[in-house]
């Protein structure tokens, strides 16, 4: 059986089509790979620390952040500063130069995730820069203000000893 011209033509940019979109996956694919590592799995990675995308994660040293326009240098500790543990932790010198601004919450001692490439002069140069305050945004312990018994999360909402509130159509309740 014989093939036709127009059937091998479509069989040939069939394959072209799919072959495409396949290096095209591929090379997607490890282009976006980032590494997630921490402060002290850094230094032991060797020559692929070098050759990796990386995002490194851990707290803003205090007094470090020097800004200089959009790009900023600072230090992360593996702890934050009140930390016991902070004076022992490992630093990492990181240089930010992102096409957008840090964000708001990028201030001392708040936990940063950098992405970027580990550098042989020992410094980490960022690209993408992530920042948030945990104490800012954490709930209020048992032992805090602000904390009540009916904000519980197994409070029932039955168990509210307050009275229903009654309204009639000539004096409207307002609801605080």
């Amino acid at each position: 059986m014989k093939i036709s011209g127009n059937t091998l033509r479509i069989g040939i940019a069939a394959a072209i089509i799919v072959g495409t979109i396949g290096w095209l996956a591929y090379s997607g694919y490890g282009a976006n790979k980032s590494y997630y590592v921490t402060i002290a799995e850094l230094g032991g990675m060797g020559d692929k620390a070098y050759h990796s995308q990386l995002r490194v994660e851990g707290f803003v040293q205090p007094g470090s952040i020097e800004h200089n326009g959009p790009h900023v240098d600072f230090v992360l500790n593996e702890f934050e500063s009140h930390s016991p543990k902070a004076a022992s932790g490992r630093l990492l010198k990181v240089t930010y130069k992102g096409s957008e601004p840090p964000p708001d919450t990028f201030k001392d001692d708040a936990q940063a995730l950098a992405e970027g490439s580990y550098g042989r002069d020992g410094v980490f140069h960022a690209s993408v820069l992530q920042a948030k305050c945990a104490s800012k945004y954490a709930p209020a312990g048992p032992n805090q203000p602000n904390s009540s018994p009916a904000a519980a999360p197994n409070a029932s909402p039955r168990a509210s000893t307050a009275a229903p509130a009654t309204s009639t159509a000539a004096t409207p309740t307002v609801a605080n």
